[in-house]
């Protein structure tokens, strides 16, 4: 269809408005080929007539249907055109509040001058993961793209961030590095990533800058590669910097501000660390204060000083690094403020004494009288001579600034160089992804040369994107196999090639730089000749000849010549380059080397140029800005060209820095400078509209026919019906799995959709409108037949009715009733009879039929009685065998175990007796031994208390002798000098001699005084020495006389003690002949008992034989006869066989009459009495003979310990002995001790006079040296020096008192120690006593159980006791088979819920049965360490969490309800009670099982979200279920790469169902108890609620009516299955309440006030934000729906503004998909009977044995 056509009437098209830009119309009557206008009507209502341009052809552009305006990607829209964009551009900012949108493979971004929730963490995990078009434009979207692409691919990838100053190009790529160190969190321990996001405050503190238009302007160009390693995680970064703006530092326009470091310095004046800098207040720098105000409204420029300095230290740059650089821009703002005076017209002058100068020159250490020189002078070098020539002062202040500039340029470059040595890493970089931040394309009313290098790097950058779209669209065709065709784009080559290319505008700058006396007019002219008429490109400005025009690919920009060729030389003085190079202060004389070194990069990938870079002619073109910055920008192609790059254009809406205000002029000069419209124009030129054969055969499904409905092939389908509708086949391409659509096409199937279900609603409301007008007829018919009825008839009767007519009637009437009900009662009559002689029938059947069933029910009793009780007493007699033979095996094994556990018990108590009496001996020694010493430290801390006392005693009064002596020598002082001032003539003729003299008598006599000094120290540091060394020694033996004394007290004690154990011994020895005695009685009784047993059995042989005959009778059974023959019965009654034979008995004499049974049951209960004796006393007599043989073992070990005693006692004079020695020996040490005392006082008096005398002779010596000074001080000093040393021997004597207290509390701790140990062991031996007493009742149970052995015992059934038994070395064979080796899935189908945690809660309870502590300990340690280990093995299967967290509960549960604590005891039976724990607390191993099962919980709960979190958004809002409801809308370029027709099966609410359904079988399948799996859902229901919410946050095209109704359809699905799942009370449905209050959301009317007041009353677990957030993005599916306006967002904003302010709305955009539930495990005891538990043999479990 041709464009022409759809110029119909009720079209809408733009038109150009010079406010608005555009302006929308509506067409009022169709247009007709050659017509010169178009009549539309604007919005505002005002009719016109267009008139169009009837040479060109050229239509206005049409506007595209509502349902497409405000898509996620402008490609989507059916018209792509400039006002197109424009328009969709507005919808989205101003009335949706979005900031992003996709235009192909670029993303607008524009800046809404506000804090908007989009970047938390949560959206960050929202969008990683995600393809790029599935969820709505961010700048997270793009950064996730290009790190897939990076990982899939393995290529480097790069973003380009571009727009105007202010436009949001800073924090767009914060926002990108912030994605990548989020995403990418390397595990080492070297925080990479937190490095690189450091560097981005540091970079915006010396490289950003407060413009006119941005607060935060970045004011140089920025590439960032962040490297990657094969894991792709972060291991480094560097950054490249392009053209800083130098020439701020020195001057700021109107409203600016210089760079932000200079004002976080002066903020900071007061702080004590800067206060060498001498810092002024900013408006008091010339360098801060040309803009006018220094600071910004709501920003702190100390706290940012305090956040660049935390970065600075984060990455590693020391406190030294940082005062430096602190020292450079301080010297910076000094120089600044160097006054410059004009000394007449050609020179200038600096005083010597300005203040800035002196602090300048003193921060960077350089000579304030060469600075001042310089700046105001300059050197000619002449061929034969130099000469010194001043400068007047405007040239001394540009050389100044020059100066300020170079020094902060070198300081920039050197602080990046820096954070890029920071960044390097030490592994190799595998890829990268590069971020440029980089200046858009500039125009402003004055364009100087940073705007000419500004746009040139720009139209670079313009043409690399021309050619990637390009090459995208190429692409696109060729996978889809549709014919290429050429697209006309513009091309920028001729602009870059007359600014680049050999004698461009660049080289012939440079060339005129080379001449000294070159000037701009010069180059200008230059310009003039080589360009204007001979290059399209080039123009000259009308009205000036300082100016040249450039035709940019954005626009036309007019450039001043002034200053282009002094900032393209940007040269210093050479005389202050050398005051600089000569600094003292490195790093400013680094700055100025002269050969600097280049700041290599360290890059890892080698990349080819697109083109040869121009080679400088020579050194010192190299050196000019345009030259260096062409070679960066080189290089920056070079390296864009190896990646693949990714677009974001930052957009400035408004100049006012208004949230959400929309000028259109500046938007479209922007969209018009940055290449989105290029975009758009490319698209436009081929097919821009491309649907897949899916979404066009859901969305025009309408359009079709039944029989092209009928087709199964779809995409045939599609292909039949685009030809009947559209018939130029040239307006559409078929590919392989999308159809490809002309401009406008879509609009024209868009528009014969809307026709056809115009046309369907008008054919709807027709009918509709007949029926109701049908119903109306037909009432209003019915009414007016009735009122004639009524008017007919009252005319009829006043002509028929009479009294004769009204008699007659009224007999017949009568006559009639009587007839009626005459014939009534005799058919009435006739029905009764029949019925009552049915009934009696009936009923006589029913009765007789009854009674026969009564009859056979009763016959049936009667035989069931019968043979039920046969049955019984035959069970009976089976069971009752069975049962005594057990007994009887089980009461013998008993007896047996607890002789030989008695048996043990004794051996090992005599055994820990002997070993507790010798432990008890050892551990009085050392408690002796112990005492002792701390008698000998308590006397040496008593002796070092008194010397302590006595030293200081001695320094006192040291010291006041010196201070008297101190005192005297300054009176003494003061007297001589004034005699000296008296006699100093007379002393000045003799002064020389008297000088050497006395001079050598000082020298003399102080080398003899040190000398005594030294002396006197020796001998008195000897002597007390000595004196502590015989301290020591007296203490020692006195020490060790005490402890000889207490040992031969206690060794009396121990004797005295052995001799009453010798008694007590003797004691029992006497017992042991009774013992004797008693055993005799009991073999001679034994021997009686077995006499009559064997009576009794041969007396029962012969009644059986006789009962046998006489109950045979004729019956010769001579098996049965030979069988029961005198000479085996007692074969048969040792054996147990005796039931045996009798049974053979009884099955013999089934023939004989009944009268016989009750004899042959006395004779069964009399042999059975008889066997049961038998046994029993066979078992009494082997317990009798165990007891003799532990009875003689005792008395041995007895014998043994008196023989031990005995020898003890001969060893007592051997002790005695030893003591009169010792005794001996102190009093020999004594006599020495009293000689060496009288010896050392003797010393101590000769020590004392010669320290008399040496003092005399000190005094002497003193008063000769009175006239000299310097003695003075060197004696106090000494005297000071002798204070501090007698101060540090109090402390050491303080530390050494300290050391002895510590150690004396030690002792004590070790004495109380043994003290317990000791009561310890005497209530071991008291418990050892009370077990031999034990032992000895025991006995004498026996021996009476002996005698009552007559008696038959009763039977007794076997019980278990619920406990497994296992032995020590088999618990590693049991973890195995039970835990480690253990399969969920091969066990569980025939077991009981929570079948392993019983076995080994069973094994458990043996071990606190037998009370082994060690068995118990290792066994849970193993449990525990075995779980964990499952578990960590096992993270990723479903099965085992799920089986080992059933199970893991179930221990907790047994442990609880078998601990003894009365609040679990309370919910257990009275039999579970007594298998409860005994003698072990395992409460600490609750909580560690406890933990253990919440680690299995999470680790379980983080499986089910993995399986369910891919099924979520496409089973919840993908997914359409309801029939005749589609959301499908066309979708752009960015859908592209991942609609795929494809006919896998998509994810339905029946996916998510079959996977729950799934989860829960298997928790049911493991015995889970029913809490925990209502806790489980609830999470996953919570899980699904979030992400189902987080998407509908997230996507634009979720919001709608009919995807609102697919949600709470689905929503109703969920509540469904917990209905069916009986898990209604998990209150899992409330969980996704935020998501059915979104989904009414979607649904309700939004446009009155009572609307919105519904929606702020029934949206209360929706936040405010939430609430904002699907308004705005709310989107119609069809033209029928209304978008909803701003108007009404701001009603509901106004309403919950209350809900904000009370804290009761959260302003978190996001729901958080990771949170949890907190788990409780409760309280649920086990019905289970642990004695009944039998053991699989699956488990190969065979080394338990029930106990």
């Amino acid at each position: 269809m041709a464009l022409s056509e759809l110029y119909t009437k009720y079209n809408r098209v733009w038109i150009p408005d010079a406010e608005h830009v555009w302006k929308s119309a509506e067409i009022l009557k169709d247009y007709t080929s050659g017509s010169n206008y178009l009549e539309v009507q604007l919005e505002d209502g005002t009719e016109l007539k267009y008139a169009l341009d009837t040479a060109n052809g050229q239509l206005p552009p049409l506007r595209n249907p509502d349902i497409l305006v405000g898509e996620n990607d402008l490609t989507a829209l059916s018209y792509l055109h400039e006002p197109a964009v424009l328009h969709n551009l507005k919808v989205r900012f101003v009335e949706s509040r979005i900031i992003y949108t996709y235009c192909g493979i670029i993303l607008v971004a524009i800046n809404p001058y506000k804090q908007l929730p989009l970047y938390g963490d949560a959206i960050i995990h929202a969008y990683s993961g995600q393809n790029m078009g599935d969820m709505d434009p961010h700048i997270f979207a793009v950064a996730e793209e290009a790190y897939k692409q990076m990982a899939r691919k393995n290529k480097n990838q790069s973003i380009i961030v571009s727009g105007e100053s202010g436009a949001g190009k800073t924090v767009s790529a914060r926002y990108t590095m912030r994605y990548f160190a989020t995403v990418s969190k390397s595990g080492s321990k070297a925080h990479v990533e937190d490095k690189v996001l450091a560097s981005n405050p540091i970079t915006e503190a010396i490289g950003n800058a407060k413009t006119t238009r941005n607060d935060n302007s970045s004011r140089f160009g920025k590439y960032t590669e962040i490297s990657f390693d094969k894991s792709y995680q972060i291991i480094g970064a560097n950054m490249r910097t392009y053209l800083l703006e130098k020439s701020r530092v020195v001057f700021q326009s109107e409203n600016e501000r210089n760079y932000h470091i200079f004002y976080q310095l002066c903020s900071s004046v007061d702080d004590p660390e800067f206060k060498n800098l001498r810092l002024l207040t900013a408006d008091k720098f010339v360098y801060t204060s040309m803009g006018g105000r220094t600071d910004i409204d709501s920003v702190d420029d100390k706290a940012d000083m305090m956040e660049t300095r935390r970065t600075f230290s984060l990455l590693g740059l020391k406190e030294d690094f940082q005062i430096d650089v602190f020292r450079v821009l301080a010297g910076i703002l000094h120089l600044g403020n160097i006054e410059i005076r004009a000394a007449g017209t050609e020179k200038s002058s600096i005083s010597s004494s300005d203040y800035h100068l002196g602090v300048f020159c003193e921060l960077l250490d350089v000579s304030a009288e060469d600075v001042s020189r310089w700046l105001c002078q300059r050197r000619i070098v002449l061929v034969a001579e130099t000469v010194v020539k001043p400068v007047p002062q405007k040239r001394a202040i540009n050389a100044r600034d020059a100066l300020a500039k170079h020094i902060y340029a070198h300081l920039f470059d050197y602080i990046i160089h820096k954070i890029n040595t920071v960044l390097q890493f030490p592994g190799k970089q595998h890829t990268f992804i590069g971020v440029l931040d980089i200046y858009g394309f500039e125009t402003f009313e004055v364009n100087s040369f940073e705007q000419f290098c500004i746009n040139y790097a720009n139209e670079k950058l313009q043409q690399q994107f021309n050619l990637h779209v390009f090459k995208l669209e190429q692409e696109e065709y060729m996978k889809e196999d549709i014919p290429w065709t050429l697209i006309d784009f513009y091309d920028n080559q001729p602009v870059i090639d007359l600014i680049e290319a050999k004698m461009g505008i660049l080289d012939l700058l440079d060339e005129e730089c080379l001449f000294p006396q070159g000037t701009d007019q010069n180059w200008l002219q230059k310009l003039y000749n080589n360009y204007l008429d001979k290059n399209a490109l080039f123009e000259k400005p009308r009205m000036s000849n300082q100016a040249f025009l450039i035709q940019h690919f954005a626009d036309k920009v007019e450039y001043q010549c002034k200053g282009f060729l002094e900032k393209n030389r940007d040269i210093l003085p050479e005389e202050l380059v050398e005051i600089m190079r000569v600094s003292k202060f490195h790093l400013l004389s680094d700055f100025f080397q002269e050969e600097e070194l280049g700041l290599t990069l360290n890059r890892g990938i080698k990349v080819r140029p697109a083109r040869p870079s121009v080679k400088p002619a020579n050194k010192q073109l190299r050196t000019t800005v345009g030259n260096k910055f062409r070679s960066s920008l080189y290089l920056l192609m070079e390296t864009l060209n190896a990646t693949t790059p990714h677009y974001v254009r930052c957009i400035k809406p408004n100049d006012e820095k208004l949230p959400f205000e929309y000028d259109s002029k500046r938007v479209v000069q922007q969209l018009r400078a940055c290449g989105v419209l290029e975009t758009i124009h490319i698209s436009a030129q081929s097919y821009p509209s491309r649907w897949t054969y899916i979404e066009f055969y859901s969305r025009y499904s309408i359009l079709m026919s039944q029989a092209e409905l009928g087709l199964n092939d779809k995409k045939q389908t599609c292909k039949t019906v685009l030809q009947r509708l559209i018939q130029d086949s040239n307006q559409y391409k078929f590919g392989r799995t999308k159809i490809f659509f002309r401009a406008g096409q879509v609009a024209y199937l868009e528009k014969l959709r809307s026709d056809r279900l115009r046309g369907a609603c008008i054919t709807i409301q027709k009918h509709v409108r007949g029926w109701s007008q049908h119903r109306k007829f037909l009432q209003m018919r019915a009414a007016a037949i009735i009122i004639q009825q009524y008017v007919r008839g009252s005319r009829t009767i006043r002509q028929t009715v009479t009294a004769e007519n009204l008699k007659r009637a009224w007999a017949a009437v009568v006559i009639q009733r009587y007839v009626r009900g005459h014939l009534v009662r005799q058919v009435y009559q006739l029905v009764k009879v029949a019925t009552v002689t049915i009934q009696s029938h009936t009923r006589g059947w029913l009765a007789r039929k009854r009674f026969r069933q009564m009859v056979a029910d009763h016959k049936a009793v009667v035989l069931q009685k019968y043979a039920r009780a046969w049955l019984a007493r035959r069970r009976f007699q089976n069971i009752r065998r069975l049962v005594l033979n057990v007994q009887l095996s089980y009461r013998v094994q008993q007896l047996k175990k607890k002789l030989e556990e008695q048996s043990r018990e004794n051996h090992g108590l005599l055994e820990r007796l002997t070993a507790m009496s010798n432990a008890r001996v050892q551990d009085m020694d050392k408690l002796q031994k112990l005492e002792a010493e701390l008698s000998k430290l308590a006397n040496e801390k008593i002796s070092l208390e008194q010397q302590q006392k006595m030293n200081k005693e001695s320094t006192d009064q040291v010291i006041i002798q010196l201070q008297a002596q101190n005192n005297m020598f300054a009176r003494e002082k003061e007297e001589l000098e004034q005699k000296l001032a008296d006699s100093v003539q007379q002393i000045k003729d003799s002064t020389e001699e008297l000088k050497s003299r006395f001079q050598e008598e000082l020298e003399r006599e102080g080398r003899q005084r040190k000398i005594v000094e030294n002396n006197i120290a020796i001998q008195k540091k000897d002597h007390e020495k000595e004196i502590e060394a015989l301290n020591v020694e007296s203490r020692k033996l006195r020490e060790e006389n005490v402890s000889f004394q207490k040992q031969i007290e206690e060794q009396g004690e121990v004797t005295q003690d052995l001799q009453e154990q010798v008694l007590k011994l003797t004691k029992h020895v006497k017992i042991i002949p009774e013992l004797r005695k008693e055993i005799n009685t009991l073999k001679t009784q034994k021997d009686h008992l077995d006499r009559k047993l064997r009576e009794q059995q041969r007396e029962a042989g012969e009644k059986i034989t006789e009962v046998t005959k006489q109950l045979l009778g004729d019956i010769n059974d001579t098996e049965i006869l030979s069988r029961l023959a005198s000479d085996d019965i007692q074969q048969i009654s040792e054996d147990g066989d005796l039931l045996f034979a009798y049974e053979g008995l009884k099955k013999a004499t089934r023939a004989i009459e009944t009268h016989y049974q009750t004899q042959r049951e006395n004779f069964e209960r009399e042999v059975q009495s008889l066997k049961f004796q038998i046994e029993h006393i066979q078992n009494e007599n082997s317990q009798l003979q165990k007891l003799f043989q532990e009875e003689n073992d005792v008395n041995d070990a007895i014998r043994q310990e008196v023989a031990r005693l005995t020898t003890e006692n001969m060893l007592i004079p051997q002790f005695k002995q030893q003591v009169s020695e010792l005794q001996r020996q102190k009093h020999e040490l004594e006599v020495q001790i009293a000689e060496q005392a009288c010896a050392m006082e003797v010393k101590m008096e000769e020590v004392s006079n010669n320290l008399h005398s040496s003092r005399q002779e000190e005094s002497a010596q003193r008063r000769l040296l009175e006239m000299q000074k310097a003695e003075h001080a060197k004696e106090k000093e000494e005297l000071e020096r002798r204070l501090e040393e007698k101060e540090e021997e109090t402390l050491q004597l303080k530390k050494q008192n300290q050391m002895e207290s510590e150690a004396k509390n030690r002792l004590r701790q070790e004495v109380s120690r043994l003290v317990t140990d000791n009561m310890e062991f005497e209530e071991q031996l008291d418990v050892k006593d009370r077990l031999i007493k034990k032992l000895e009742n025991q006995i004498k149970s026996l021996l009476a159980s002996e005698i009552a052995s007559q008696t038959p015992a009763p039977a007794i059934p076997k019980e278990y006791l619920g406990m497994l038994e296992y032995r020590k070395e088999d618990e590693s064979q049991l973890i195995q088979n039970i835990i480690l080796g253990l399969k969920p899935r091969g066990v569980v189908v025939n077991m009981i819920p929570g079948l392993i945690a019983h076995i080994l809660f069973m094994c458990i309870r043996h071990a606190d049965y037998i009370n082994d502590e060690g068995k118990i300990k290792s066994l849970m340690r193993a449990i525990i360490d075995s779980i964990k280990k499952v578990v960590k093995t096992h993270q990723e299967d479903f099965d085992m969490l799920s089986f080992w967290l059933s199970n893991t509960y179930q221990m907790l549960n047994c442990l609880k309800q078998y601990s003894g604590e009365e609040d679990f005891m309370k919910y257990n039976t009275p039999r579970q009670n007594k298998n409860c724990l005994q003698n072990f607390d395992l409460s600490e191993y609750r909580q560690i099982i406890s933990d253990v099962a919440i680690h299995i919980y999470h680790q379980f709960v983080t499986i089910m979200e993995k399986a369910l979190m891919p099924l979520i958004v496409p089973g919840m809002l993908e997914h359409e279920s309801l029939q005749g409801i589609s959301s499908m809308k066309p979708t752009g370029f960015r859908k592209r790469s991942t609609s795929i027709y494809e006919d896998t099966e998509a994810c339905t609410i029946s996916s998510i169902l079959q996977q729950l359904s799934h989860f829960h079988s298997t928790m049911m399948q493991h015995g889970m108890d029913i809490g925990l799996i209502k806790q489980a859902v609830k999470q996953q229901f919570f899980l699904v609620g979030a992400a189902s919410l987080n998407g509908i946050l997230l996507r634009k095209d979720m919001c709608s009516c009919r995807k609102g109704m697919q949600i709470r359809c689905n929503i109703s699905y969920l509540e469904e299955w917990l209905k069916e799942k009986d898990l209604q009370s998990s209150s899992a449905i409330d969980t996704m309440e935020p998501l059915s209050q979104a989904a009414w959301l979607l649904q309700v009317n939004k446009s009155t006030d009572e609307d919105a007041q519904q929606i702020a009353k029934m949206c209360t677990e929706l936040s405010p934000v939430q609430i904002v957030k699907i308004l705005n993005s709310y989107t119609p599916i069809d033209d029928f729906e209304k978008r909803v306006s701003p108007s009404f967002v701001r009603k509901v904003q106004s309403l919950l503004q209350d809900r904000v302010g009370s804290g009761a709305g959260s302003a978190q955009l996001m729901l958080d998909t990771q949170y949890r539930y907190q788990v409780i495990f409760p309280f649920v005891p086990s019905p289970q009977a642990l004695e009944l538990i039998q053991v699989p043999s699956s488990l190969k479990l065979n080394f338990l044995t029930r106990i």
